[in-house]
């Protein structure tokens, strides 16, 4: 299978946060690279369309 994204993901497993106005939600980050991730949550409801991703173990926190 070709890749075409533009930037090459790593894989990851590790807990993280989906941050927006003064709410958390729980989410597993399963890949990341420059330009995206992939994030597991229990549910998307309510997750909006713009969120910091924070990553606490890594001190990483990325507006998406």
């Amino acid at each position: 299978m070709d890749e075409h994204r533009i930037a090459p993901r790593r894989r990851l497993l590790k807990s993280g946060k989906i941050s927006f106005g003064g709410a958390v939600i729980d989410c597993t980050v399963r890949n990341l690279s420059e330009t995206g991730a992939a994030l597991e949550v229990s549910s998307p409801v309510g997750i909006p369309e713009c969120f910091t991703l924070v990553i606490e173990a890594d001190h990483i926190h990325v507006p998406c």
